[in-house]
């Protein structure tokens, strides 16, 4: 994991009340770092995937655990300054950004999962502070392309993990990973 910057480490423990860290595996396949196009310095993405949902279906809805998680979500998440929130078209992502985007009083973009490098870089080009839900494929597939570390891949009932990812003005990403809810069954 690339070494924590102060900011990266100040927000990290803000967010982290009632939340445990995980370390992230070493992946070297990592983009290049690519330098932001914006005054709004640094860029902070928070991902996660969406919470437990009903069934197995592309239409599910989020079960009671995951409406309970996705409320949690706005909690840990109510005092971060996020600025802009992005879902994928599905129910159960637009269902688990609705409680942090009712909240704040701000509107859900839907992003194409399936042009995630122009999605990062729209994210990168706009700056700020972003939180985007997404799936168990797609999250960790956006945390590498913004240049971070996602670590293992996310289980098939692993729904407690948030990212932060910290890229600077000169491109670099810090990771940070936290744990937020009920940690998943094993």
């Amino acid at each position: 994991m690339n070494r924590l910057n102060v900011p990266t480490i100040a927000l990290a423990f803000a967010l982290i009340a009632g939340c445990t860290a995980s370390p992230q595996s070493t992946d070297h396949r990592q983009p290049a770092p690519v330098a932001l196009q914006t005054e709004s310095i640094p860029l902070v993405v928070f991902l996660v995937r969406h919470a437990e949902k009903v069934d197995s279906s592309d239409a599910s809805e989020l079960s009671a655990a995951g409406k309970d998680r996705a409320q949690k979500l706005s909690g840990v998440l109510a005092d971060a300054r996020i600025e802009h929130i992005h879902s994928t078209d599905f129910v159960r992502t637009k269902q688990t950004a609705a409680p942090l985007a009712a909240r704040l009083g701000l509107t859900v973009g839907i992003y194409n999962h399936e042009e995630a490098p122009t999605f990062v870089a729209r994210l990168k080009k706009t700056g700020g502070r972003h939180l985007v839900v997404g799936h168990s494929n797609t999250t960790p597939e956006l945390v590498r392309l913004l240049g971070g570390k996602p670590g293992a891949k996310i289980e098939t009932n692993e729904y407690d993990r948030l990212y932060i990812v910290t890229v600077d003005e000169t491109g670099r990403a810090d990771t940070v990973l936290i744990r937020f809810g009920k940690l998943f069954e094993q």
